[in-house]
């Protein structure tokens, strides 16, 4: 959804969690104020035992009519593999289906939980557009990750290097005024790009935004951070760094259905991550930097 409302707020506290389940084992989180005038959660570092999972395809229906009491967290797990809403699950012809449900969102998506190349960044929020999932990252760990639908064959999301700039808790659409954007996070200024809640059928539907589940868009929302302003036009600190990458290939098969052949198919590897933060490096830790002293000079 394009639009051009142009707001600007004070900074983003954020809170960065990351969940254990069974025996993992999580460090205590410290919290710790940065030099970007936030306070934040310093990441953890998590070990995780990952479930040994596979997958199948069923009809909606069939499984469903089988599987009544699910948790909010099976459901959680269900619609992130679907990359869809709850509202939309059983609406689907063919799902795919985890054979183990316990896990965490993360061992079902295709984010790797730590990246040393990005020890460096502060924050960055990355959106795949083959699988269709974002992840946020502070100094390389994983701290939150789940589904996306992004720009349709004809109003793709541009790839490339952005950063967060005006938010708003609910704001309008300009490309139709009754769609109502919750939790809506512009990235893209001039174009009216942002993520936001919005409804997820399970592919790419948007025009060129990232549409995100309600409880993914309130977390990012608080956890990215705003540019600085003065004016109008002159940006005296970059907000949080945004990569989108990939192409999704819109006349096959929904990516994921794959799943069902090879539980590691979407994989990304470390060195996947690298390859694509690589060539925007220089700008991010430059943009971060100016931030850092931009907010060191406001004492």
């Amino acid at each position: 959804m394009k639009q051009f409302n142009f707001v600007i707020a004070a900074l983003a506290v954020a809170f960065v969690f990351v969940k254990c389940t069974g025996d993992e084992k999580m460090n205590q989180s410290t919290q710790v104020v940065t030099t970007t005038g936030h306070k934040a959660h310093k990441a953890p570092i998590v070990h995780r035992k990952s479930p040994v999972i596979t997958y199948k395809l069923d009809t909606a229906k069939t499984w469903f009519a089988a599987n009544k009491d699910l948790t909010t967290e099976q459901l959680r797990v269900l619609t992130a593999v679907n990359r869809t809403d709850d509202a939309n699950l059983k609406t689907l012809k063919t799902i795919i289906v985890p054979s183990d449900l316990t896990g965490d969102v993360e061992n079902y998506l295709p984010f790797p939980v730590n990246v040393p190349s990005l020890k460096e960044i502060d924050k960055i929020l990355l959106f795949s557009y083959p699988t269709q999932t974002f992840a946020a990252y502070e100094n390389g760990d994983l701290v939150y990750t789940g589904p996306t639908n992004m720009g349709r064959k004809k109003d793709p999301t541009p790839a490339g290097l952005y950063f967060t700039n005006w938010k708003a808790e609910q704001t309008t659409s300009t490309f139709n005024d009754e769609w109502d954007l919750k939790w809506n996070f512009n990235i893209e200024n001039k174009e009216g790009i942002g993520f936001h809640q919005y409804v997820l059928p399970g592919y790419p539907a948007s025009h060129s935004c990232l549409r995100l589940k309600e409880e993914d868009a309130k977390f990012l929302y608080d956890w990215a951070d705003q540019w600085e302003l003065k004016g109008t036009d002159d940006i005296l600190a970059k907000g949080t760094p945004v990569i989108v990458f990939g192409a999704y290939k819109f006349d096959g098969p929904k990516p994921w259905l794959q799943l069902a052949g090879d539980p590691a198919a979407l994989k990304l590897t470390a060195e996947d991550i690298n390859a694509t933060v690589g060539e925007y490096l220089p700008k991010i830790l430059e943009a971060q930097s100016a931030r850092q002293e931009f907010f060191a000079n406001k004492k």
